[in-house]
């Protein structure tokens, strides 16, 4: 993944070396927004930074960028006034932000999945279980409801067993 500079200063390319080469990802550079869009069309960025200027002045223009930028950091930067050293400060800035909302939204995931992996075994373990309780059950039949009953018991415990020691655990 690389990210998209768009700016019409002069230098931009001087610039985006740099950055390409403190922050060791690829730095494309679009002069205007028609070039920033039909970038935009053919692949995915990283991040897409839009010089604040361009934004001021044709804002539909920004907000049509960032509509394309699809899952892209989108950053405003003033070109005129920031230099490449705060330009790779934000851009470090917005990818750890990315970093860690990421891992946020994937342990909450995890634990979404587990409650409900949770509540589904419970759920077979105790009807399994009242179906062996009843007198009427053939043979047969109650010899898989045991064998459902405690690979749902067996299961019920691995995700009772903290996260960390399931990690070592091999399959």
């Amino acid at each position: 993944m690389s990210i998209l500079m768009v700016t019409g200063i002069e230098g931009a390319r001087n610039c985006a070396d740099v950055v390409s080469a403190q922050l060791g990802i690829d730095v494309e550079v679009a002069s205007g927004r028609k070039v920033a869009l039909a970038v935009l069309r053919q692949r995915e960025f990283l991040a897409v930074v839009v010089d604040e200027t361009l934004a001021e002045c044709d804002p539909a223009a920004a907000e049509k960028i960032c509509e394309l930028a699809g899952l892209a950091i989108p950053l405003q930067i003033n070109f005129a006034v920031s230099g490449a050293a705060r330009l790779i400060r934000e851009i470090r800035a917005a990818l750890h932000r990315r970093e860690r909302e990421e891992a946020v939204a994937r342990k909450a995931a995890a634990a979404a999945i587990e409650a409900e992996l949770k509540t589904t075994v419970a759920g077979l373990l105790l009807h399994s279980q009242l179906a062996l309780s009843g007198s009427e059950v053939p043979a047969a039949i109650a010899e898989r409801l045991r064998v459902v009953a405690d690979l749902a018991g067996n299961l019920r415990r691995q995700l009772n067993t903290p996260l960390d020691s399931r990690a070592h655990v091999t399959l």
